[in-house]
């Protein structure tokens, strides 16, 4: 861990959700492998997670979609990439996979002991019922939820940390934003001067996971929320 923050500066801490608390890698894998991976066809998971980075963010960057179709139109445009054919219901399956992923190990305990000091937000690139069905794994009330679907926006858009600083009433230097992806939450979060924590979760594609690669200097850097 590198970090020399003074935690007691902050009022809230906002979180990243899917692949900062919830194992987005091992969900996505497991309902995309089985697409990818038969008849014989070789394809490791770092490059599952790399063809679903590229697909996501180019889908992402244009006309607002609800995430549902995000996950769906991704698999297919990976089955394009890597050369399966993905069909409309495999698509389908993949994008209804989600309320299964599960919560890293380490993420309820650490969610609990955080709310005792820190009022707690969630800005996440999701639909809301989506994230409905993920709330109550994570074992604490939120003060401030911002979906992708409310503000018609997906992150790195700055829009959505605007908004959940909007919604706590809070200056910016007493909020710290927590999470995996520097492409989606520590870009945007630095060009806003929104301190920032990098959770760098062990990955089968080290630095990006399933996410676009960027480059991007975060407050600090931890490999866990112990």
């Amino acid at each position: 861990m590198s970090t020399d923050l003074d935690l007691t500066q902050y009022k809230a801490l906002s979180f990243d959700c899917y692949g900062t608390l919830i194992d987005w890698e091992s969900g996505m894998l497991a309902a995309l492998r089985p697409i990818f991976l038969r008849g014989g066809t070789v394809v490791s998971d770092a490059e599952i997670l790399e063809e679903y980075g590229e697909a996501e963010g180019e889908i992402e960057s244009g006309g607002y979609l609800p995430y549902r179709q995000v996950l769906a139109l991704s698999a297919q445009k990976m089955g394009h990439s890597l050369g399966v054919n993905v069909s409309a219901e495999e698509a389908a399956h993949f994008a209804q996979s989600l309320p299964r992923w599960e919560p890293f190990p380490d993420t309820v305990a650490s969610l609990q002991a955080l709310a005792q000091r820190f009022r707690l937000g969630i800005i996440s690139n999701v639909d809301d019922d989506l994230f409905a069905a993920t709330r109550p794994k994570l074992g604490v009330p939120f003060d401030v939820v911002v979906t992708a679907q409310q503000v018609r926006s997906y992150k790195p858009s700055h829009t959505n940390f605007q908004e959940m600083l909007q919604r706590t009433g809070l200056k910016k230097n007493q909020v710290l934003h927590a999470a995996q992806s520097v492409y989606h939450d520590i870009v945007p979060a630095n060009a806003l001067g929104l301190t920032n924590v990098w959770v760098d979760r062990p990955s089968a594609r080290p630095g990006s996971g399933a996410a676009r690669p960027a480059m991007a200097q975060p407050s600090a850097r931890v490999t866990s929320l112990k």
